[in-house]
């Protein structure tokens, strides 16, 4: 006999019940003390109240109830009736408070929890039970109330001990939150005084998610390490797990949290508490922070170790490539690692760890989720409740000095703007993306492409050289006039072969050896990226990185003074992240000891040669179907059964970008394979699968009807014709020799390099805005100068003709500190900056 809807809910919350370490019995088997958690299903109350679907006891007293609901039932209307159940015990029967602390609502699929302990207490999603340890620990606590001389202590004593309220003594986390002393301010910025004060603010009010947006550079990590402090010093944060999506970005959290001494005992963070960052699959009890990949708690929750590179794969790719199946990998319930493992969740780049099925790692845990960004969109207030406790844009950052501004130099050339076009008969040379085995082909029809393909499908190296001299010509004399050493720069190439190819140019350009520029991405080899990435920040070489996009967030390197776009970036979100690699400040000495000829970092240069800084850009995530899933993956999703229409439909878009680099011995071999198919008609096939008007005259003809009839079909013949549609086009992907045979295909597809065109500069200059800018300074500092010519010294002494008194340091000191004081807050690179923009002729070394 089938189970009734309730008894398929209560399977499941018995499943999760003993999971979690509960004993579950039937009222004519009670032993509550079985075990230090016993949940007695159908448990009768007293005369009125009638019967608890579950009651549990914890140490052999009663402690809570559970209400069980059929699947779809909306639980907080069940509120009342759980309320109701934990005032209905007898009085007779052992239980820790007359009124029972804790009440669960639950379907088996969704599950509510309130917590009676708390003040205001209200009942929030959980993703399962609590173990009863748990929960016990929560009760001690409530009891663990005997201090008179504190305010807890006093709370207790005054409570009524007729209900639940004799317990919540005052001793939860929650309690602990309203009573946090005031923050020590020295050593903070401002925004960061305000972003503690403001997160503190909502932790108290019980607001569950609470989102930080603060600039690029301005200290995220060090005002949330101040508050993780806080947060288990004095509110008792049992464990904290912060969150990040690259393992660089792990590495330099723990860097972080070792060097950050407490103001309140001198001690290091690391000295006072455990911090662990796992390599494992296993959970360190004594730590109270753990540092970790969103990655690898992924695979940890899954029961299993990450694959080495999946630490590194941006989760927008790694997410992607997994979703791609029609059954994504959903978290289960890992007795590991319980729901409550962590008090408090912070997660780095939450911008980027909400979407596809990263949000399942903090959906998992019971515990305040607090998102860390620079760069938030709509998605991403939407997912913390737009409980934004702190805004503090990169402009805001700049007029406080915590973020240094910048100017665009622009850099046009002919082939980036226009493409170019080889002549029949002219050799161009074609190389293998994989292998990068190269051979030379001669043209027999002209070749022309746009700019959309350059360094994707087509590399021109003069193109690239064209850029880079410009660069090179430019740099001591426009781009940072007087410099002799080449400013640490950073350049976002498309991908790994265009970088390979920058950096090769680079080196000739400037007569530089290898440590001069290197490539630091996710196929370097030799090198550890990460050690490469510390050389670049510590010390002199490499003096140019190149890299694709893992450099592009998170990752501090302070010394950078240009950012080099030679890739362009369709994301605000991306964009503003990858600008933000040059907006941190640095301290001189800090500087000068990477860049010796450097004074200050009081602004940095965005070299833009592909227009990234004139192009629309979009808040929302990108439309494609599944832009950047490997095709063998996709391949593999329909195999294992995937019909979904975006899956469908991106293969059919691949294979149509293939069709046009096959060979003829390529094109026989897939006609074999497929029995007698080519690509494109495997490719016209997916298209026409899932065609509504296609399925349309399938269905039409499957019932024996003309194609133009108007008679109508049922829902049940339109979606046997779109599977049977679906089926037949799949059908060849489900062979495995005819996917590994279009994989090796793909994977040996050719980029052609064009060294037969010849690039020219269009323009080379500071941007229409940073001129404007500096046109704003000029002015500013001219109309300084007259009206404060009569009261500083120094300028008493310029303007006299002729002057017989000599400067004194006195009186340069005085300029200088007038200069640099509010509202200008000039530097004396700065105005060099702006007269360079405007008039060369003025500028101290020009030609």
């Amino acid at each position: 006999m089938p189970l009734t809807p309730e008894q398929e809910a209560r399977e499941k919350i018995d499943q999760l019940l003993e999971k979690a370490g509960w004993i579950l019995q039937n009222r004519d088997e009670v032993n509550i003390r079985a075990g230090k958690g016993v949940v007695i299903r159908e448990f009768p109350l007293q005369t009125g109240y009638g019967a608890a679907d579950y009651l549990f006891y914890i140490d052999g007293e009663a402690a809570g109830v559970i209400e069980a609901k059929k699947e779809g039932t909306p639980l907080i209307g069940v509120e009342i009736q759980s309320e109701k159940y934990t005032k209905g015990l007898p009085d007779t029967l052992p239980a820790w408070a007359p009124v029972l602390p804790f009440a669960y609502e639950s379907t088996g699929t969704e599950t509510r929890f309130t917590n009676g302990l708390e003040p205001d207490a209200r009942s929030r999603h959980v993703f399962a039970f609590h173990r009863p340890e748990s929960l016990a620990d929560e009760l001690e606590q409530a009891l663990d109330h005997t201090g008179a001389e504190t305010s807890i202590g006093m709370a207790a004593q005054a409570a009524d001990k007729s209900s639940v309220s004799y317990l919540a003594g005052g001793n939860t986390l929650l309690h602990r939150l309203r009573q946090l002393p005031p923050l020590v301010q020295q050593g903070l910025w401002p925004a960061q005084i305000t972003a503690i004060q403001n997160l503190e603010k909502s932790l108290a009010d019980n607001r569950p998610r609470s989102l930080i947006q603060m600039a690029t550079g301005s200290g995220k990590t060090f005002t949330a390490i101040t508050s993780i402090y806080r947060l288990i010093k004095f509110a008792g944060a049992r464990r904290v797990l912060f969150l990040v999506d690259r393992g660089n970005l792990a590495d330099q959290t723990l860097k972080e949290f070792q060097q950050y001494v407490s103001p309140y005992n001198n001690f290091k963070f690391s000295e006072e508490y455990i911090i662990q960052r796992p390599t494992s699959n296993t959970i360190d009890t004594t730590a109270r922070v753990c540092i970790c990949t969103l990655q690898r708690m992924y695979s940890m929750l899954k029961g299993r170790e990450p694959a080495e590179e999946d630490e590194e794969t941006p989760v927008e790719d790694l997410g992607r490539a997994i979703s791609a199946f029609r059954e994504p990998e959903l978290i289960g319930y890992n007795a590991a690692i319980p729901i409550e493992t962590f008090d408090v969740i912070i997660t780095d780049e939450c911008h980027r760890s909400i979407y596809n099925l990263w949000a399942q790692v903090l959906d998992y845990f019971d515990a305040r989720l607090i998102g860390l960004t620079a760069t938030p969109n709509k998605q991403t207030f939407g997912y913390f409740n737009q409980n934004l406790v702190m805004e503090y844009p990169h402009e805001a950052a700049v007029a406080d000095n915590v973020n240094v501004n910048y100017d665009v130099y622009r850099i046009r050339t002919n082939i980036t703007e226009a493409g170019s076009r080889v002549d029949a008969g002219y050799y161009v040379e074609k190389r293998d993306r994989e292998t990068r085995r190269a051979r030379w082909e001669e043209l027999d029809e002209d070749f022309q492409y746009d700019p959309n393909q350059l360094d994707r499908d087509v590399v021109a190296p003069d193109q690239i050289r064209k850029v880079v001299q410009t660069f090179r010509d430019n740099l001591f004399s426009e781009i940072f006039p007087g410099r002799t050493e080449v400013p640490k720069t950073l350049i976002f190439a498309k991908d790994d072969n265009h970088a390979e190819t920058i950096v090769e140019i680079i080196r000739e350009e400037f007569g530089k050896g290898n440590d001069f520029a290197q490539k630091i991405t996710y196929r370097t080899t030799g090198a550890n990226p990460k050690d490469l990435i510390k050389s670049f920040r510590n010390i002199y070489n490499p003096r140019i990185a190149v890299t694709v996009d893992m450099v592009a967030t998170g990752t501090d390197i302070k010394p950078v003074e240009i950012v080099f776009f030679m890739r362009a970036v369709k994301s605000r979100s991306f964009f503003e992240q990858m600008k933000g690699r040059g907006v941190r400040v640095i301290r001189p000495d800090d500087l000068q000891a990477v860049t010796p000829d450097a004074i200050l970092k009081d602004h940095f240069v965005i070299v833009d040669a592909v227009g990234v800084c004139e192009q629309d850009k979009t808040d929302s995530r990108p439309m494609e179907k599944k832009p950047s899933v490997a095709f063998e993956s996709l391949l593999q999703a329909v195999a294992f059964g995937n019909t979904e229409e975006d899956v469908l439909t991106t293969i059919a878009g691949r294979l149509a970008r293939m069709e046009h680099r096959l060979s003829e011995e390529d094109e026989r071999r897939i006609h074999e394979a497929s029995g007698g198919l080519t690509v494109r008609d495997i490719s016209h096939r997916l298209v026409d699968a899932v065609n509504p008007d296609r399925q349309l005259e399938q269905a039409r003809a499957d019932a024996g009807l003309a194609p133009d009839s108007e008679e109508p079909l049922s829902d049940e013949a339109m979606q046997a014709a779109a599977r049977k549609m679906i089926e037949e086009a799949a059908a060849p992907l489900h062979d495995p020799a005819l996917r590994g045979l279009l994989v090796e295909i793909k994977k040996k597809n050719e980029i052609t390099i064009d060294h037969v065109s010849q690039d020219q500069v269009i323009e080379a200059g500071f941007s229409l805005d940073a001129r404007d800018r500096a046109r704003g300074v000029v002015e500013s500092f001219e109309k300084f100068i007259k009206e404060n010519r009569d009261e500083i010294t120094a300028l008493q002494i310029l303007y006299s003709k002729p002057y017989r008194a000599r400067l004194k340091f006195e009186d340069v000191r005085d300029l200088a500190n007038a200069i640099e004081a509010p509202p200008y807050l000039w530097s004396e690179s700065q105005l060099w900056q702006a007269y360079a923009a405007l008039d060369m002729s003025k500028v101290k070394g020009a030609s």
